[in-house]
């Protein structure tokens, strides 16, 4: 059994991923720990009955009590580098689901990897669906350069654009390089309406009540369009990819960023 810690346990994500955890059979939920822990029992939690491990509000104290192997991260971008340095500082493997780290920031997960020997693994999604969106878009971008992505979360999150959607322009932009689209005169009456701008691929950030996690890529080209969607209906859709991660990422090498990395193993 591989002894797993969650992060952010008292959030929406990090309830879904006690509950994956705990009933698969090749992971053991050790520890659990939250900023605003009141030491609730996580079965409590998750509807599970007691089980006798409780939410901790410090995550060096539950690394000393648990020896976790993996920590599965989903909280929050101010304070995800700082765990991930506890965790690998401690010999744990962190799975992170939380967006928001910047380039600098992997850069310093890497050279921790390297310096500590221990693996990590980053996803901007952990949803199959987006998975295979993310790379059949990087596929399509061969034959229909001009894309532009519209991203729609719930009006609760931090960041934007998506890590996904940068992700996905990331793995576009390898195939196409550098665009430059739409009129080269148009103007913008409104600054921003037309999106965020990475490598010529124009970016737009919905939020609102009612979504949970959704992206479009809109491919055009000569008499037609052509559109790669997917959506999270809830989100139990990341929980295989978050399971999947879990027991790869011990026999990983170094950092892994990107689910898709995991597929075809």
């Amino acid at each position: 059994m591989i002894r797993v810690i969650v992060c952010g346990a008292y959030g929406k994500m990090g309830r879904e991923v006690l509950k994956a955890i705990h009933n698969d059979t090749q992971l053991s939920i050790v520890g659990a720990v939250d900023v605003k822990s009141d030491f609730t029992d996580i079965g409590d939690l998750i509807g599970a009955g007691k089980t006798g491990i409780i939410v901790g509000n410090d995550l060096q104290t539950v690394i000393n009590e648990t020896k976790p192997q993996v920590m599965v991260d989903f909280t929050r971008p101010e304070v995800v580098l700082n765990n991930i340095r506890i965790a690998m500082k401690n010999g744990v493997c962190p799975v992170v689901g939380t967006t928001g780290l910047s380039d600098k920031d992997r850069e310093e997960i890497n050279d921790l990897c390297i310096q500590t020997k221990v693996n990590a693994l980053i996803a901007p999604n952990f949803s199959i669906g987006a998975i295979l969106m993310t790379k059949l878009s990087q596929d399509a971008a061969k034959y229909f350069p001009h894309v532009e992505i519209i991203e729609l979360h719930h009006d609760q999150k931090l960041d934007a654009p998506s890590g996904t959607a940068l992700h996905t322009a990331e793995l576009i932009a390898k195939n196409r390089g550098y665009l430059e689209q739409g009129h080269p005169a148009e103007v913008e009456k409104l600054p921003g309406a037309r999106g965020g701008n990475f490598s010529g691929i124009r970016m737009h950030s919905v939020r609102l009540p009612g979504y949970v996690a959704h992206q479009e890529v809109i491919f055009g080209g000569l008499g037609q369009t052509l559109t790669i969607r997917h959506d999270s209906i809830s989100r139990e859709s990341f929980m295989p990819g978050v399971v999947l991660a879990c027991k790869n990422v011990l026999s990983a090498n170094g950092l892994v960023y990107g689910l898709e990395k995991l597929l075809d193993k």
